[in-house]
This record gives C-alpha cells, structure tokens and sequence, in this order.
C-alpha cells in the first residue's frame, strides 16, 4: 500500500531562492511543452475528407509531440538556456509528465472516460510543487534532515517518525502560502488489505447519513456534530477581502494583503481536513463494516446549498474514510441513497416527508429521528435486507397465525 506523510520544511535563505528559481523555470517549462502541443491540436485537428489535398498543398503531417519526443527534446532546451542544466534532471521530466496528463484527460479523459476542462497556463506563481522521482535511501534521511538532488540537506519538522519497514519512494516540496511542506510517499508492504471475505451483517455494519444540521448520525443514534468552519471565519474573510480590494495592484500592500487571505482560507482547510481525519478514525473503531450513501456531491454543490454542502466537505471525508479503512482492512459500502429518509426503517412504509420535516412517524408505531431513520436504512441496504413492507403485515388474527 503506498502512504503519503507530510512534514513542514525549515529550509534557508539559500535554500529557498533555489526553490523559488527552480519553480519558475519548471513553470516557464509546463506552458512551453503545453503550446507545443496546443499547436499541433490546432493545426492538425480537422478531418483529412475536410480538403482535397491534390487541390490545396497540405503539408506533411507533423509527429504529434508526445512524453517521449518532449522528453528528449529537454537536451535542446538546456543548451539554449543553461539555467535549466541546475535542475534534476527527473525532476524536469516530472513536468513534461504533468503535461502529457492534463492533455490527455481532456482529450480523451480518465479511466472512467470523464474528460477534464481544458489545460490552462500557469501564470506567474501559479506553478506551487516538485517532483523527485527517484527513491530516497535510508542513509540520505539523517534525524531531521532530508538529503535531495542539488539541494543538499534540508530541516524538516519530523512531526511523526517513519516506520523502518516503510520504502520512502518519492518526494514532493510544495509551496504553500504559510512555507514549504515535503510530501513522502511511502509503500509499507505490512499494512493488511482490505479483506475481501468480509460480509456485511446486521452485528459488524454501521450506517451513517451524512447531513447539514449534523455532520452524520449513526444507525446507533450517535450524532457528530457539523463544526462550519468556513462559516465562522466568513465575517473575517469579508473584512480582510474588503481590505484585498482597496490596494492598488502590484503594490507591496496589495500583496501582503493577499496573503493575510490565503492564509484564512489554508487555516479553514486545515481544521477541515482534521475533522475528517479524527471523524473516520473514530467510526472505524465503532464497527468493521461503514455503510454510506452514494450521493451526487457535485451536484449538491450547485443546488442553493452548495456553500454549506462545500464546508462540510463530504467528498473529502469519503476519500479519507475509505483510504483508513484500507489500512485497517475495514470495508467501506456507498448504498443507492433514493429513498432512504422516506421509507420507514421498521416496516419499510412509504411515509413523504419534506425537508422541514426532521421526525419520523409511521402508523406501525416507529418514531425516530429523521436522519436516525435514514441511518437505519442505509444499514439495511448495506447488509443486502431491505425491510418489506409486508414484513409486519398480519394475517387473521383468529388463526393466532401472523
């Protein structure tokens, strides 16, 4: 299984300029190839029964640049501007990669066949991380330090020590608006898989319903509550984005100004992402098996919730619940969520209910919490026992038979 752990960076003066030079050589690198092959789109997009090409001289076909040409194409590039020979050179070949990705996924997209915007040009500090492919050896992590490329020895905060059986595989620095942070990927060979023999049952499966007046409630009643970190610190984004739109563009002023922003809105991510974290932690230990709908989370975001649906931060949440189970060799289960606030989770009745509605009554004599019911429902359609509505139907009663 391959981890990611991120640790910050104390790099020197020094060590910093290199950083900033080599980003901005990297991103003057992404646009270069990206035209390249935004040229040859364009030139050579159209049909060939578009022309008669004995009418009009068409002429030759062009190779279509791709990662290998590129790629080889670097040595022209380090001989026309030499700065570009102070870089790793798989560190160059990382962005010719990026490259190749991102035009691939709009053209033809991803596995699943969904295709990406168009690419875009970096402008000038857009271009924020780099890549070191290769491995990093045990004897170039020394305590504190990391040993990379043409860089030497970099200070990291060694928040959390890596596991000697864990094969550090590449590395990424990252420049966010609070410093620099070191992304090591990690393959750990002793992390059990998910268990593939797992079956869901009513004693090993817990359901959530994900919501917005809480964050989830359980099939067992326990509720967690929505923290809205984005909502309170929205008044402190007003006044510091009024104060953003009063200095004049290009000025010193301006951008400290916009730092102070991008600082809130990391530190509002940054509480986000841990609530998830300590949330998934914790329903991993309350069962094996996680059930969960499948909800349309784009969406979602585009109806007239979509700024209190953005700061629960639902998709994030999934991907982190599923990555822990992983690790765990616990099973997370996504359910078809129609119905599921609707149906009555004792008998399986159809009781409608609008959005006001947060109580759940039905005339078997249930009486749940509406997003409790929900939970219910998620549980039984996760365990493959959906409740019949004929479950509780009685025959004559004279018979004594039910």
């Amino acid at each position: 299984m391959r981890l990611a752990y991120q640790y910050r960076l104390r790099p020197t003066l020094q060590q910093i300029a290199t950083f900033e030079s080599w980003l901005e050589l990297c991103r003057r690198q992404y646009n270069y190839r990206l035209a390249e092959r935004f040229n040859w789109w364009e030139l050579w997009r159209c049909d060939i029964d578009r022309c008669s090409i004995i009418s009009c001289g068409v002429a030759p076909l062009k190779d279509k640049p791709d990662y290998y040409s590129q790629k080889r194409d670097l040595i022209n590039s380090k001989t026309l501007f030499p700065e570009y020979k102070e870089l790793p050179s798989h560190t160059l070949q990382d962005v010719i990669a990026r490259v190749e990705k991102t035009f691939e996924r709009w053209l033809k997209g991803d596995s699943k066949g969904k295709r990406s915007g168009r690419p875009r040009f970096k402008g000038k500090g857009r271009y924020h991380s780099l890549a070191f492919p290769d491995p990093i050896k045990p004897e170039h992590l020394t305590g504190k330090f990391i040993q990379l490329p043409k860089i030497g020895k970099v200070k990291m905060i060694l928040h959390r020590l890596i596991p000697d059986e864990f094969k550090i595989k590449t590395a990424t620095i990252t420049r966010k608006v609070d410093g620099y942070y070191i992304s090591l990927s990690l393959e750990d060979v002793t992390v059990p898989s998910t268990n593939s023999d797992v079956i869901p049952t009513s004693d090993n499966t817990v359901g959530i319903d994900m919501g917005l007046k809480s964050f989830l409630v359980t099939s067992d009643n326990q509720e967690v509550e929505i923290p809205q970190y984005y909502r309170k610190r929205e008044k402190k984004l007003k006044q510091l984005q009024r104060q953003l739109s009063r200095k004049n563009k290009g000025s010193n002023r301006r951008k400290k100004a916009i730092k102070r922003v991008a600082k809130t809105h990391l530190k509002v991510a940054n509480q986000r992402k841990d609530f998830h974290y300590k949330t998934a932690i914790w329903l991993l230990n309350q069962s094996q098996v996680i059930a969960h709908e499948n909800l349309n989370i784009k969406g979602l975001a585009k109806s007239m919730l979509a700024k209190s649906v953005t700061d629960a931060g639902w998709g994030q949440f999934l991907q982190i619940l599923n990555t822990k189970a992983a690790s765990a060799g616990c099973l997370v289960v996504g359910v078809n969520p129609n119905g599921t606030s609707q149906e009555c989770s004792d008998c399986g009745a159809t009781v409608p209910k609008i959005l006001a509605d947060r109580w759940h009554s039905c005339q078997c004599g249930a009486s749940y919490d509406r997003d409790h019911n929900a939970a219910r429902n998620i549980k039984h359609r996760a365990v493959g026992h959906p409740v019949l509505s004929t479950a509780r139907e009685m025959s004559n009663p004279l018979g004594g038979v039910t």
